[in-house]
């Protein structure tokens, strides 16, 4: 099952929220606006550039975009079997995991951008990415501009963001180019960020952790600060704390995730990270979710690396093609078919409808997503599945 990665603050873009507004997952955005008492609505759909750029705004509709994203990924039946988050993101990725519910998800970001946007009015400061110069060359860069820059986020290899003051990044800039850089560019923020700038923000921060309520993680989530699989919810509050001013190790999480994964999916606005895990990990598929038009391919990319595994191992020969899907379980426990009096379809290829019974998995029903030929079940009555588990493959039409 894949590793499930979620974007940060640089990835919004003005209308980013526009295809979602038909799917059942846009009634996040009014939960969001009523908890934060802030149009949502208006920043995912209406808000400028230079207006989503603005700290507070950016996290607040970044955040929410990955949310309606995850939720519909999840309407789905799939789930995550470790996940992952780039600064801002490591909180949908919490969310995700089950340690933040959404009320106290949404309470503790909204609270980190207006502090992190008090941090960066009192301190001013910029972000700059450096490609084509490898880590410690950019660190030198850092240090040899004698000023307030530093290394801010570990991206991918030869993929390094610099942050700080605008004259001493010029000046780190300048001297990166000198020692290779293939080019130096700007990012969509508004402060410096994962830097000693950020340390007014960390009392607003750690009273709103100390205000939410952490749970045991449903699956291991890679941390920023240390790139290492985090299962207790006691290590978040010091981890989220020192984020704030520690850089971004999100190269080496990737490796870290990587080292029981080949699958990745972004959920979020953007699609950096997709890319980034390409280039840290080129034997992976990441793919990006970021429209409904998307999911048909998340689809695809759980049969082709997950489904066609489980259905290899009971059907020698046989194999899922482009057109085929599989239905997921939603969660752990015996399946069981439908009982005698539900109208269900048998295998063989008899056509099926989105919404069709299939079976039920714990006393929850499976239904079908797509519509199509129903070619096979990949579970038998009374099997153990797991969440996420193909049960069912069908030939979509």
């Amino acid at each position: 099952m894949p590793a499930f990665v979620f974007p940060g603050q640089g990835s919004q873009r003005p209308g980013m929220g526009r295809p979602w507004t038909d799917h059942p997952s846009w009634e996040l955005v009014g939960d969001v606006s009523e908890r934060t008492g802030r149009d949502v609505t208006y920043l995912l759909l209406d808000a400028g550039l230079d207006e989503l750029t603005e700290t507070r705004n950016a996290q607040l509709a970044t955040f929410t975009h990955s949310l309606i994203v995850l939720d519909a990924v999840e309407r789905l039946g799939i789930e995550p079997t470790a996940c992952a988050g780039h600064s801002l993101g490591e909180y949908t990725a919490l969310v995700a995991a089950g340690v933040l519910s959404l009320d106290d998800g949404v309470a503790v970001v909204a609270e980190r951008g207006e502090a992190m946007q008090a941090a960066a009015d009192h301190q001013p400061g910029t972000m700059r990415v450096v490609l084509g110069l490898d880590d410690e060359a950019v660190d030198v860069a850092c240090r040899r501009a004698d000023g307030d820059v530093w290394v801010a986020n570990h991206n991918a290899p030869e993929n390094v963001v610099i942050a700080g003051d605008l004259e001493s990044i010029e000046r780190a800039a300048a001297i990166a180019k000198q020692l290779g850089a293939r080019k130096v560019l700007p990012v969509a923020v508004g402060g410096a960020f994962h830097t000693p700038f950020m340390a007014p923000a960390r009392p607003r921060l750690r009273k709103a952790l100390r205000e939410a309520t952490l749970h045991q993680p449903e699956v291991p989530v890679v941390a920023n600060v240390d790139a290492l699989a985090h299962t207790h919810q006691e290590d978040w509050p010091g981890l989220l704390s020192a984020q704030l001013c520690s850089p971004v190790r999100w190269r080496q999480s990737i490796e870290e995730l990587a080292n029981n994964h080949r699958l990745f999916v972004e959920l979020g606005a953007g699609g950096v990270l997709a890319g980034l895990v390409r280039r840290t990990i080129p034997a992976a598929n990441a793919i990006a979710i970021a429209s409904p038009e998307d999911l048909d391919d998340l689809v695809r990319a759980i049969a082709d690396h997950t489904a066609l595994q489980a259905f290899a191992v009971g059907h020698q020969g046989e194999h899922l093609f482009v057109s085929e899907r599989v239905v997921i379980s939603p969660c752990a426990g015996l399946f069981e078919p439908p009982m005698i009096n539900e109208t269900t379809p048998t295998p063989d290829g008899q056509p099926i409808e989105v919404g069709t019974l299939l079976g039920r998995v714990a006393g929850q029903e499976v239904r079908s997503p797509f519509h199509g030929l129903l070619m096979g079940m990949l579970a038998v009555p009374g099997e153990r599945v797991q969440a996420g588990q193909p049960v069912a493959w069908l030939r979509a039409s």
